[in-house]
């Protein structure tokens, strides 16, 4: 299958669509350092792209350059689950000694450019054997990196080692071909003669320039295939989630599910920071967004279907969460291999503000070549446009004015063009300098036309996003359906329901149009995103309401509502951000991005300063927050799985198990920029309290290992003894003060919180397994101290 292209430039290879460049340095990666209960990573993750390479299995490789890059770990950015991640790439060919090495492509240019003058100093000479000598350093831990690959993949390894071995050989034909031992001895002017083989030296480049290519686009067939893997492995465990029947067996699988989906989370994360094509990388993120909110999704109408095996409207719920996330995964599918499902096309028409574009860089050609194009593909063109804005007029939701300005727009743009192409036939028939200047004024009026109908369209759009938003901020529809669910109302449910019905109805049309105005591929890859998501998650709230209407009581039933309810504020919110970045396209401030506005801004030198201003972290900060962010996500659904298994839901550990697995949710929806948690210091609130909580549950299961045998109570003591200082730990960086350091504050306190989790998690279960062995020696014991008691009295 025909996955990638390629065009090399000056030592830099573009690989499937992305540009890669750097040295062959493997780095390190914060995925690949093992997982422990520090939480530093998960051990043996599959490594994919690397920023300035392709990675597989922890190997990073990347186009030889004569140094190994300086850069810190992690180098790596991998994309927030819930919006995209546009990063400028980082290449570290272009970092050698001092921060100033050479990609191995531009020092073979070098070699190749240099003046073929037959003297040259013995300075000149060293210095380009120096240069040969690198080159074939680089090339040499290069051919490293894609040996190990080829050990580890079989069914390329033949092709791999082919290729290995071909720029390996022109390494060392470089080196040879630069050698200066092999020359004569200076002359008397301290000069020396040599004949230069200049062709030699650039056959020697084209073939290592061509097998170093290979050898990626090998390597990238093997990320494609890792992901490819790694969806199979997710479809599969979600089908048997979908035929689970009993809790206990759906906790085993769910826990497996979650770290599947943690990996395929970080193949893909990988993949979408290294993909060039902003449109894809949209889409990645898009469908990555996907996956990652209805992960929380799942696990709630997974097991409000448990609860409530006869429930129709839990099964429908359920069903609707598994249809989107495998077309979700299909989607990640289409967007690495760059193919789609045989037959399928991409159906979604051209926005107006794109189709105004190329209409206007078609009339501006006629300035250049009158025959450019003909007359009625001009026509035709402005009224597909102007027909799309039907769309504006036609919605109920627009005001009478716009739609009579869009109307008066739509039709002047029209007369300017008949005007446009009278003079344009004159102009081809009988050119004279007064028609040439007539053609230029009719192209600069419809110019002027179709701006004015951008802008009323925009003014439209926008204005009827924010009057919506605003009208729907407070979300009484929402609050009012959990109310009658609570109640068992059904008249409510139906009268809310039918509300909840049109406010999606308005937000969708709404998405329909700031997608026209939007202005770039990702921002209306984005709205369409926003207009799905409205509709899915709409009707799933209803049927996740009329459940719980059924069944007021039911616990589960309610926290299922609150997460669709909690998906669909999300949502709200991310419009918002999407209306504002819709704003500063249309007003030149492109590609501003709204990330974690929580995180203060470093203190300037003004003591005197006591307000923090939000600031924006870098994409690889934000991405590396949003990485810990999804792990601790799936560790409080571990620990609230493990929580539900205990009969007795007031005992200490299980309540303190409980709090920290609540604060742990805030804290994962603060990595989202969602939630209770809205500055800095709220965080670092909620974590100190959690620290104390940490405690409380060390001590409660101190208590419980008092009771215990030996064995089991050094088993006990083990996990306690790694809880304890990780506690006293995240105390101590929550006191330190904020200054400059916000993000890698924020960051080790979110990894602190993560490995607490997982000890947590491990604690609740084994404390309930050792509880539960510890009854049932009690009541063995008592029943032999009965039956003793019995037979002495007879």
């Amino acid at each position: 299958m025909a996955l990638v292209d390629k065009e090399v430039v000056r030592g830099h290879v573009a690989v499937g669509g992305r540009q890669v460049s750097g040295s062959i340095s493997p780095g390190e990666s914060e995925a690949g350092q093992g997982r422990g209960t520090d939480g530093e990573g998960l051990q043996g993750e599959p490594e994919t792209l690397t920023r300035g390479g392709v990675a597989a299995r922890g190997r990073a490789l990347s186009p030889p350059a004569l140094a190994p890059s300086p850069l810190p770990a992690p180098w790596r950015q991998r994309g927030p689950a819930g919006s995209p991640t546009f990063a400028s790439p980082v290449h570290p060919a272009t970092a050698g000694h001092s921060g100033r090495g050479i990609p191995a492509g531009l020092q073979i240019t070098t070699l190749i450019n240099h003046k073929d003058n037959t003297k040259k100093s013995d300075k000149t000479l060293q210095a380009i054997q120096r240069v040969g000598q690198a080159v074939n350093l680089a090339v040499g831990r290069f051919v490293k990196v894609g040996e190990a690959i080829a050990n580890e993949n079989w069914d390329l390894k033949e092709e791999i080692n082919i290729a290995c071995i071909e720029a390996k050989q022109a390494g060392e034909t470089i080196a040879a071909l630069t050698d200066i031992s092999s020359l004569n001895h200076p002359e008397s002017d301290g000069q020396i003669t040599i004949f230069t083989d200049k062709t030699g030296v650039i056959k020697a480049a084209r073939l290592l320039l061509s097998s170093v290519t290979k050898v990626l686009l090998l390597a990238d067939r093997v990320v494609i295939k890792q992901i490819i893997t790694s969806r199979n492995k997710v479809l599969a465990t979600m089908e048997r989630l979908e035929k689970v029947n009993s809790f206990q067996e759906f906790v085993q699988i769910f826990s497996q599910f979650g770290n599947e989906m943690v990996e395929f989370a970080h193949l893909t994360g990988d993949r979408q920071n290294d993909l060039k094509d902003e449109k894809k990388k949209a889409k990645m993120a898009a469908a990555r967004a996907v996956l990652e909110k209805c992960t929380m999704m799942l696990l709630t109408a997974s097991k409000t279907c448990l609860r409530h095996p006869n429930c129709e409207s839990a099964h429908k719920n359920k069903e609707g969460v598994f249809d989107r996330m495998k077309v979700a995964l299909d989607k990640v599918i289409e967007i690495v291999t760059d193919c789609k499902p045989s037959g399928e096309t991409d159906i979604s028409s051209v926005s107006i503000f794109t189709g105004i574009k190329e209409f206007k860089m078609n009339i501006e050609a006629l300035r250049e070549n009158l025959y450019f194009q003909s007359k009625e593909n001009l026509s035709a063109t402005l009224e597909v446009i102007l027909e799309r804005t039907e769309d504006f007029t036609d919605s109920a939701y627009t005001s009478h004015e716009h739609r009579e300005r869009i109307l008066e727009l739509s039709t002047q743009a029209r007369l300017e063009l008949r005007q446009l192409i009278s003079v344009w036939i004159q102009n081809q028939s009988k050119k004279t300098k007064s028609i040439g200047e007539e053609l230029e004024l009719s192209i600069l009026k419809i110019s002027h036309s179709l701006n004015e109908l951008k802008k009323e369209l925009h003014s439209t759009a926008t204005q009827l996003a924010a009057d919506l938003l605003k009208y729907h901020a407070d979300h009484v529809v929402l609050k009012a359906l959990k109310l009658t669910g609570v109640e068992g109302n059904l008249e409510g449910l139906a009268e809310y329901a039918c509300k909840l019905s049109e406010q999606k109805e308005q937000l969708v049309e709404v998405c329909r149009l700031l997608r026209h105005i939007s202005g770039t591929e990702p921002l209306e890859i984005t709205c369409i995103h926003a207009e799905e998501t409205f509709q899915v998650t709409g009707q799933q709230i209803i049927s996740a309401a009329e459940t719980l209407t059924l069944h007021p009581s039911s616990k589960i039933a309610k926290e299922n509502l609150d997460v669709f309810c909690e998906a669909w504020e999300s949502q709200i919110s991310d419009m918002s951000t999407l209306l504002r970045e819709i704003n500063d396209v249309f007003g030149g401030r492109r590609g501003e991005k709204y990330g974690y506005l929580s995180l203060p801004r470093p203190m300037k030198s003004n003591a005197n300063l006591k307000s923090l201003k939000a600031d924006k972290p870098d994409s690889e900060e934000q991405a590396k927050i949003a990485k810990l962010g999804l792990k601790l996500g799936l560790l409080t659904s571990d620990a609230n799985c493990e929580i539900k298994k205990w009969e007795d839901q007031e005992n200490e550990i299980v309540r303190n198990g409980r709090n920290m697995s609540s604060m742990a949710y805030s804290l994962y929806l603060f990595t989202r920029g969602e939630g209770p948690l809205k500055t800095s210091q709220a965080l670092i609130h909620q974590l100190e309290v959690f620290a104390e909580e940490g405690l409380k549950l060390a001590s409660s299961v101190q208590v419980l290992s008092k009771q215990l045998k030996d064995d089991d109570k050094l088993m006990l003591l083990l996990e306690i003894n790694k809880l304890i200082p990780l506690c006293h730990q995240l105390q101590t960086i929550t006191k330190t003060p904020l200054q400059n350091q916000v993000f890698l504050k924020v960051d080790k306190c979110i990894t602190k919180t993560r490995s607490m989790m997982a000890i947590l998690v491990q604690l609740l279960s084994l404390c309930y397994k050792l509880l539960k062995k510890l009854q049932m020696e009690n009541n063995r014991w008592a029943s032999v101290t009965n039956k003793d008691s019995v037979d002495g009295k007879t």
